[in-house]
């Protein structure tokens, strides 16, 4: 294979992980064998140096917190990069919901929603999961932790804790960002970023420019980014910008939501994705009502790290939990997992999972190149990524 062909695609589909080498120069998916883990696969990310990846899996989902959970180390092989599993599965204490490596490759972080909690595992010399690192003092990370990284520096860890809406009785539980000192393993409490206390804040995903102390921040209740400035340390209390994910909000519509977050490895763009899957019964068939599934494009003002919306990419299917771009920044590929009912010049049709190739122009924005449909049966396609 040429050198852009050895970028490869996973994509979870309950215990399976899907296997493609990626055409960057054409925009082509090419599949090859899966690898099937223990449980379902809820995260994965990859060593920093090593040709490593790190599965954290579960029997539960967003609707159940099943009782069976683990982390699992997965080598890539040269030069076709299969998977294969490294070592033992480590025993992980609820479903995971997120994981991520520090800077060093020493050690695996795993946030988890239900209860909202974060750990740390070593990582062993041979590269597998050791053992569960024991805390000092146990972070406090609020309600419903969404996500774990750590920034830049590698002395920092943020965990975002996106918190929930009211519902019937219920009041809203805020969302923070929970900033800690990293050292060896070790989380200490830093900051709580909070505005209003956390309510009417929902964040969901971030990411780290590049280049410069800024952070962007997907607010899932909210269907906002915001950027934060960082300080030495920590995070500024108050975010610097604020702007509206979505392309029309005025039709917004039930069940509307931005999901995941990436900045162009050139540090010029940001891309956010907006998700839609609310239903209304035409007949006895829950129908798709409409909204923005789509990719999010903005350009970054590089002088003061301001983004400005330049583009909302229909991403072709439903709920585009998940997406990628190569290490190279000239392909994005967007994951929509859900499998609906939607009308279309009056005729109700099944719009299918699938994985959505698009292009990336010098001006960050996104061309539509192909359509892979993905059949999931009963499960769910879950967490995609692209490897170098």
């Amino acid at each position: 294979m040429q050198k852009d062909q050895r970028t490869t695609l996973y994509v979870s589909v309950g215990r399976e992980l899907m296997h493609y080498d990626v055409d960057v120069d054409n925009g082509a998916l090419i599949r090859r064998s899966p690898l099937t883990l223990p449980y379902n696969v809820q995260y994965v990310w990859p060593h920093p140096t090593g040709p490593f990846l790190y599965a954290v899996c579960s029997n539960g989902g967003p609707l159940a917190r099943g009782d069976a959970h683990c982390a699992v180390a997965l080598r890539m092989d040269e030069p076709s990069n299969a998977l294969s599993v490294r070592g033992h599965p480590a025993p992980l204490p609820a479903r995971p919901i997120h994981a991520s490596v520090d800077h060093a490759g020493k050690y695996l972080l795993t946030a988890y929603n239900d209860p909202s909690c974060v750990t740390v595992h070593r990582i062993d010399p041979d590269s597998s999961v050791g053992a569960r690192v024991k805390q000092r003092v146990e972070p406090e990370t609020g309600i419903y932790a969404h996500q774990v990284m750590v920034a830049p520096s590698g002395k920092t860890v943020i965990v975002v804790v996106r918190g929930n809406d009211a519902k019937d009785s219920r009041p809203e539980d805020p969302g923070a960002l929970k900033v800690f000192s990293y050292d060896d393993g070790q989380l200490s409490a830093i900051a709580t970023v909070a505005p209003n206390r956390g309510y009417g804040f929902g964040p969901r995903h971030l990411d780290f420019h590049p280049s410069k102390p800024w952070i962007y921040v997907s607010l899932e209740r909210q269907n906002t980014l915001q950027m934060y400035r960082m300080t030495s340390n920590s995070v500024e209390l108050v975010p610097a910008y604020t702007k509206s994910t979505l392309a029309d909000t005025v039709a917004m519509r039930r069940r509307q939501r931005p999901g995941p977050i990436h900045v162009h490895p050139n540090g010029r763009f940001v891309y956010v994705a907006n998700r839609a899957s609310g239903t209304a019964m035409i007949g006895d068939k829950p129908v798709f009502i409409g909204g923005e599934n789509n990719i999010a494009v903005f350009e970054i003002d590089q002088r003061t790290g301001e983004p400005r919306a330049i583009q909302h990419e229909d991403t072709r299917g439903i709920v585009p939990r998940t997406f990628a771009l190569d290490t190279s920044g000239r392909i994005l590929v967007a994951a929509n997992s859900v499998p609906i009912l939607a009308q279309r010049s009056e005729i109700i049709t099944a719009i299918i999972p699938s994985l959505s190739v698009f292009r990336v122009g010098n001006d960050g924005k996104l061309s539509y190149v192909r359509q892979y449909e993905i059949d999931v049966g009963k499960e769910t396609m879950f967490w995609m990524g692209m490897v170098g």
